[in-house]
């Protein structure tokens, strides 16, 4: 008997390298995905998973590397040409408008029109039968977005993917704010449409999905393709974690003595919850003190320290900060007890880019530098001075403004800020994003050092090597909960992917 040839690949991705300034996000990843399957794509968070989508959905161009469809070369230059190949993409942060109808919202940028008249009528339409194949037919056409659930905007983003005549649709943690009836739901609409020679490419961090879902697997690690082409029903979770963790990025951490049992409780927070995010979640810092959260992108790390903050409003548990209970939803509060925090977004929600780096500083401390109801500037520029010169802020000079820092630079000169406010408690999401490797070594020696102080440190990092090498102690968080806590020294990255991969266990 003659074998049959094997299939061929609908859309191949060549040697995609993609180079951004001061990181190399890409170094020549291959991706093959053949029609009628669901090619599931894994990798630690950072390890080019998101970049590579873009360059596919046309949001970012390769800067070496070819896209092949039916075999023949095309070329992704924009969104709209990644349609007209027949490329829809279903972006893990919700790309809704919160002001459209759900219609408007699922026929946007390819608005149904005869001779230059919209039909409404016709999206509306349209749009009632996508939401009835997708098991949500109470969701109104004419509804708008804005006053929909997170699943709920969810399910319109799917809508959109599916109004497209689409030959392959990426799915990026489709399920992530879905409950268990509309993942089945979900699972049913991805089968049908790969019955009809539809490839779906399949990100997720829940391997048990992947086990249900996927056909075959292509794992990324620090920007390149380390497996493709894994048949899923073969291939064990072990090994899958083994190649997700293994790494070339080398992390240079300082030394510690550890931190005296007699230290002083600085930060306590006890049975903290934030509705429908996380729940429960219990902490104590002394004195001295790393305290690392580690889990995945949507796990509610960030919103744990938001909530400590007062960003947000808890709605359940007490945050005491030197014994001294916060009021719940207050930054002002949280600011004066001595709390500062260096968010994950340092340029659109720590940094006014404009602004000169003393301006930066001084941000959180104005009225300390008030003479008569205007600034003193030269107050201010002392004490950034200072602080700049202690951090070794480059190039030297706070005139200088500061989206012309590197971002090395921008997250010392967020650090300076707080040391400027004189913080107890310092609260680092995401302290090495962006930042090359070389100055990564700088930035955990001085939040080992501000520790040392007697600062106690509460760091949150995609980065599980990172957690676990900065921080004393370790909080493994999955899916909001709290489902580990201990010495850092005590667990590896293999064990913290294996808690928060739940399910995933073969």
């Amino acid at each position: 008997m003659v074998n049959a040839d094997p299939p061929q690949p609908l859309l191949h991705m060549q040697g995609i390298v993609k180079v951004f300034p001061g990181a190399r996000a890409l170094d020549g990843v291959d991706l093959e995905i053949l029609p009628g399957e669901v090619h599931c794509l894994l990798g630690q968070n950072g390890a080019g998973k998101s970049t590579l989508i873009k360059v596919l959905a046309g949001a970012h161009q390769p800067t070496e590397g070819r896209i092949l469809l039916d075999g023949e070369p095309i070329t992704i230059a924009n969104p709209v040409a990644a349609l007209s190949h027949g490329v829809a993409t279903m972006y893990q942060e919700l790309d809704v408008v919160d002001g459209l109808t759900v219609a408007e919202n699922v026929y946007l940028g390819h608005e149904l029109a005869t001779m230059g008249f919209s039909q409404r009528r016709e999206a509306i339409k349209h749009t009632r039968d996508i939401l009835r194949r997708l098991g949500h037919p109470e969701i109104s056409p004419r509804q708008e977005v804005g006053n929909l659930s997170a699943a709920g905007k969810q399910i319109v983003s799917m809508a959109r993917a599916l109004s497209h005549d689409a030959r392959v649709i990426i799915m990026d943690e489709p399920s992530a704010v879905l409950d268990s009836e509309e993942v089945a739901n979900l699972f049913r609409v991805v089968k049908e449409l790969t019955a009809a020679g539809v490839a779906i490419v399949y990100i997720s961090h829940r391997l048990e999905e992947i086990r249900e879902i996927g056909d075959r697997i292509t794992v990324l690690k620090d920007g390149k393709t380390v497996a493709q082409n894994l048949p899923v029903s073969e291939t064990p979770t072990a090994e899958l974690i083994t190649l997700m963790t293994g790494r070339t990025v080398e992390y240079v951490f300082p030394e510690t003595d550890g931190v005296p049992d007699e230290a002083p409780v600085v930060l306590d927070v006890e049975g903290l919850a934030l509705r429908d995010v996380f729940e429960d979640v219990s902490l104590h810092v002394r004195a001295g003190e790393i305290v690392g959260l580690a889990g995945l992108v949507g796990s509610g790390r960030s919103e744990i320290l938001e909530t400590i903050y007062g960003a947000r409003k808890a709605s359940a548990g007490k945050v005491h900060v030197d014994g001294r209970r916060l009021r719940a939803g207050s930054v002002a509060g949280a600011v004066g007890a001595g709390i500062g925090l260096a968010p994950e977004e340092r340029k659109s929600q720590g940094l006014l880019l404009d602004e000169p780096v003393y301006r930066n500083v001084t941000l959180s401390t104005f009225s300390r530098f008030a003479r008569g109801g205007f600034l003193d500037e030269r107050a201010e520029r002392s004490a950034a001075d200072e602080q700049a010169r202690y951090l070794d802020l480059r190039p030297k000079g706070v005139e200088r403004a500061i989206r012309t820092l590197s971002g090395g630079n921008q997250q010392k000169a967020m650090l300076a800020r707080w040391l400027v406010h004189g913080c107890r408690v310092l609260l680092l999401d995401e302290p090495t994003r962006g930042v090359d490797v070389g100055a990564r070594a700088e930035i955990y020696a001085l939040i080992r050092r501000l520790a040392d102080e007697g600062a106690a440190v509460v760091v949150v990092s995609s980065e599980i090597p990172e957690v676990l090498g900065l921080a004393d102690r370790v909080l493994v968080i999955s899916e909001g909960r709290v489902v580990h806590e201990g010495p850092a020294a005590s667990i590896d990255e293999h064990q913290v992917l294996d808690m928060v991969m739940e399910g995933s266990v073969a």
